[in-house]
């Protein structure tokens, strides 16, 4: 069962890569990051809720510490899907990728402001090289020509904070009740919420449009099908394992982004990938244990 949970995270972490590579196919025909990332959600909270209703037996719970813990959960991940996208508008699906996985740093930083977990000099030398990983692939070490707009940096960071809020409210939420009905709550949370900033004409027009499909890709992919492997997967494996193997998804990302969209990284750039990747693998693992 140990590596079949592996398979399903790999599985999981490459159905969100390949998400970003269609994302940013959807943005070069001329539609919205926000209407994008909303249509994802959408898609997959009517998975999700499809979900529920086969466990509906096992998933009655009206904890209202669920509902809090599970509308955060949505909050991060509308969050985290927008401005990924958004980033890689402003950049590419390669970088935008590595920046959203800088989220267990953010995780750390916001556990020693809460005092969940104690500094060490460790924790901060890994700070340090995620950190040196950002310049060398934004290339802020040269400000006359980096290479990466700061609101396409900001976009990516801000994924990744996002991505560490959805942690935080999925781990509390998924203690209290099971994955159907916390995905369920969180993703309707996440169409209300993008649904109140999205573009409504346009939003109709995907229904009538060509891209209708890649629409309905993105959201199995990056939503629907995705999420259903990584909970069933985790559950399997240990979470150092799955730490390692979600780094599939930037990888993933990137090759798309190289092979399929035409995407060009320099070599700073990609050993700037691999310090992050090292960095945040290394961290995820010694947390674990």
């Amino acid at each position: 069962m140990k590596y079949a949970g592996i398979g399903l995270v790999v599985l999981a972490a490459i159905c969100w890569g390949i998400s970003g590579g269609i994302a940013d196919v959807l943005m070069n025909k001329g539609w919205d990051p926000i209407v994008i990332s909303f249509y994802r959600g959408a898609v997959g909270f009517i998975c999700f809720f499809v979900w529920f209703l086969l466990r509906f037996r096992q998933n009655r719970v009206t904890s209202p510490r669920l509902f809090i813990w599970a509308l955060i959960a949505g909050v991060g991940v509308a969050g985290n899907f927008t401005f990924y996208f958004l980033s890689i508008e402003a950049s590419s699906v390669a970088v935008a990728a590595t920046l959203m996985y800088t989220a267990p740093v953010f995780v750390l930083l916001i556990s020693f402001l809460l005092r969940i977990e104690h500094s060490t000099w460790f924790k901060w030398g890994c700070i340090a090289g995620v950190l040196l990983g950002i310049i060398l692939l934004t290339g802020a070490y040269n400000t006359e020509s980096i290479s990466v707009s700061f609101w396409g940096m900001a976009a990516g960071l801000a994924a990744g904070l996002s991505y560490a809020l959805f942690i935080f409210g999925f781990k509390n939420a998924s203690s209290i009740g099971k994955p159907p009905i916390t995905l369920t709550i969180a993703f309707f949370s996440f169409c209300l919420l993008l649904f109140l900033f999205s573009d409504k004409g346009e939003a109709a027009d995907v229904l009538v449009s060509n891209d209708i499909g890649l629409f309905l890709l993105l959201g199995i992919l990056g939503a629907g099908l995705s999420f259903t492997l990584y909970v069933i997967g985790i559950r399997w494996t240990t979470p150092s394992n799955a730490s390692m193997v979600a780094m599939v998804e930037p990888v993933t990302a990137s090759l798309f982004g190289v092979l399929v969209i035409g995407d060009h990284l320099t070599a700073i750039q990609i050993f700037g990938i691999a310090v992050i990747l090292v960095t945040i693998t290394v961290l995820s693992v010694k947390q674990s244990e």
